[in-house]
């Protein structure tokens, strides 16, 4: 039997804990943003977007080897993954000897990231108040990652929020390219 020495909850709050001593405004993404606005559900990674320099994110990753986190070689040479247009560079942390929890950092980039930092909501999660993304930029991420579970947890997200800002959600899907998208998921079901 392995025993998990980390957890995601562990780890979130190792990255949190980060940002917070390098001065640095993040929003929590990804399941563990679906755990506050939908339906909880599991999730084996840590996704968060952060206002960062190059400098900053220089800083970053040198906190975060410290922290006994690996940064591949083309993210300190400044390289950028892009998902959905907004660049991301990961991180992993091992939590045994055969398993890692892979850390997604989004850079904020792009006016559609920015929007997400301006609106983010403080929210309790494990006895702390953290920043997580408001419900509506939840969706409008799931729909540029738009892989079946990231389907579900649009619904989930939908169901259990009720009411959303859709005036907004409309405004950057369109800006976005996934309107379609967008327009389906807020269909009733028939």
């Amino acid at each position: 039997m392995i025993v998990m020495r980390k957890t995601v909850e562990d780890v979130l709050l190792e990255m949190v804990g980060l940002c917070e001593t390098l001065g640095l405004s993040y929003a929590i993404l990804g399941g563990l943003a679906v755990r506050v606005h939908g339906i909880p559900r599991p999730t084996y990674d840590v996704d968060f977007e952060v206002t960062v320099t190059d400098r900053q994110l220089i800083d970053f990753f040198e906190a975060s080897d410290k922290l006994g986190y690996e940064v591949a070689a083309p993210y300190r040479a400044g390289w950028r993954d892009l998902v959905g247009g907004m660049p991301l560079v990961k991180l992993k942390t091992y939590v045994d000897d055969f398993h890692t929890i892979d850390v997604d950092v989004f850079v904020n980039d792009t006016p559609f990231q920015t929007s997400i930092m301006d609106r983010r909501l403080r929210v309790p999660f494990e006895s702390r108040q953290l920043w997580f993304v408001t419900p509506e930029d939840l969706i409008l991420m799931k729909l540029l990652a738009n892989r079946p579970r990231d389907q579900g947890d649009v619904a989930d997200v939908l169901f259990v929020q009720g009411k959303l800002d859709e005036s907004y959600m409309r405004h950057w899907a369109n800006i976005l390219s996934i309107a379609d998208r967008l327009n389906k998921a807020l269909a009733p079901s028939t």
